[in-house]
């Protein structure tokens, strides 16, 4: 289907959705309007000029961390919909989030997007805006959808964190709250864990370490400037690929040899879990000899606290403790 008939299609599907939402019952559903007026919010994300003239009453969230985020500033009686979740929500917030309708494992196409009658797409990656995904960012705005991806996930250099840090995670939890009308809230979330980082005492031997994402063949493993660097480096330890200039990237089992870090951070989720990751270790003749291998000496980290996001506290704080356990 062309893009031009993707249009016309979507935008028939959104007019058809406004009466049967009227009279749908179940999932979750549009906040009563009791939000008190405010004024317009204008923001420069990834290069879009984002405006809100008022909170969002039909939020529709692509990825974990934007989801998690918008119920922790209590905007979860306004999500209408939720993809491409990386794993469950964690237990502070799985209430919240209950009923709420999951349109798409993976990425939404837009008119499963637009049937929802959303005013608001949040995504966590600028990539979620696609044609072939939720919809053009430029296409979706000329419908009346207004569209936000988290800024830690903005590939261009002049909007791309380097280095991502706390005060920018921090930041970003702010900036949503002003777009979604959560302003307290958010300013609640960040004293809080402030706070919390603030009570955490980071590991002090100097150890080494290389973030294993996934790949068996090829390892992806966490670079310099992303989550991976943020969390190692609050937790005491040193990335071993911390030179290089991306968040992520594809290197070779051979460079992780040489580098021969003190533990492996293994990435845990249910597709691709950290035992896999150990096996695939343990059974590589390059890297079956290698001292973190040898001893065991792996960390694990849930796949949903891996990007920016309400849970990269308590990421660092399960990085310390599992450190202090060896």
């Amino acid at each position: 289907m062309s893009r031009t008939l993707r249009t016309l299609a979507a935008l028939s599907l959104a007019v058809l959705a406004v009466p049967a939402l009227a009279s749908c019952t179940s999932g979750a559903s549009a906040a009563p309007e009791t939000a008190s007026p405010a004024s317009a919010v204008t923001v420069d994300n990834c290069g879009t000029q984002v405006t809100v003239d008022s909170p969002p009453q039909r939020i529709v969230t692509v990825k974990s961390s934007t989801l998690e985020l918008a119920l922790a500033l209590g905007a979860g009686d306004r999500i209408v919909g939720s993809a491409y979740s990386d794993g469950p929500l964690p237990s502070d917030l799985a209430s919240a989030g209950e009923g709420i309708p999951v349109i798409a494992e993976k990425v939404p196409s837009q008119e499963a997007v637009l049937a929802l009658n959303p005013d608001f797409v949040f995504a966590g990656w600028e990539s979620n805006f696609s044609a072939d995904g939720v919809g053009e960012r430029d296409a979706l705005q000329q419908l009346g959808v207004t569209t936000y991806v988290a800024p830690a996930a903005c590939q261009e250099k002049k909007y791309q964190p380097d280095p991502l840090t706390f005060d920018a995670v921090f930041d970003s939890f702010l900036q949503a709250g002003d777009l979604l009308g959560e302003k307290d809230a958010a300013k609640k979330l960040v004293a809080e864990q402030k706070a919390q980082l603030a009570k955490l005492t980071p590991d002090d031997r100097g150890l080494t370490a290389v973030w294993y994402s996934s790949g068996s063949d090829q390892p992806f493993v966490g670079a310099g400037i992303g989550a991976p660097q943020l969390l190692m480096h609050s937790a005491g330890l040193t990335n071993a690929f911390a030179d290089v200039k991306e968040s992520w990237f594809s290197t070779s089992w051979e460079k992780v040899a040489d580098l021969n870090p003190d533990v492996i951070v293994l990435v845990d989720s249910t597709w691709n879990t950290a035992q896999h990751k150990i096996d695939v270790l343990k059974a590589n003749p390059v890297t079956s000899t290698l001292k973190a291998v040898q001893n065991d000496a792996f960390l694990t980290v849930d796949f949903p606290a891996t990007e920016s996001g309400v849970r990269d506290v308590d990421a660092v704080a399960s990085l310390i403790k599992q450190l202090a356990e060896r």
